[in-house]
C-alpha cells in the first residue's frame, strides 16, 4: 500500500495531509490528476496562486 492511500493522511476523506511526503502535488488517491499536500506550506501558497490566477485573469479580459 502506498503512503498516500492510507486513511490517516486524508482529512475528511478528501484533503491530503502528510508531513513526511515532500511532494507539493502528489497523485490523487483515485483517478487521474494530482492533489495538494496541505502539510507543505509551499504547496498551499502555489495552490492559492493558481486559484487567484483562475479567478482574476478572466476579469482582465471581460469588461
Amino acid at each position: 500500500m502506498n503512503n498516500r492511500d492510507e486513511n490517516s493522511f486524508w482529512k475528511l476523506g478528501v484533503f491530503y495531509y502528510n508531513k513526511q511526503d515532500k511532494r507539493l502535488f502528489p497523485p490523487k488517491r483515485t483517478g487521474l490528476g494530482w492533489t495538494v499536500n496541505f502539510a507543505n506550506p509551499l504547496s498551499i501558497a502555489l495552490f492559492l496562486l493558481i486559484l487567484m490566477v483562475i479567478i482574476f485573469i478572466p476579469k482582465l479580459f471581460i469588461r
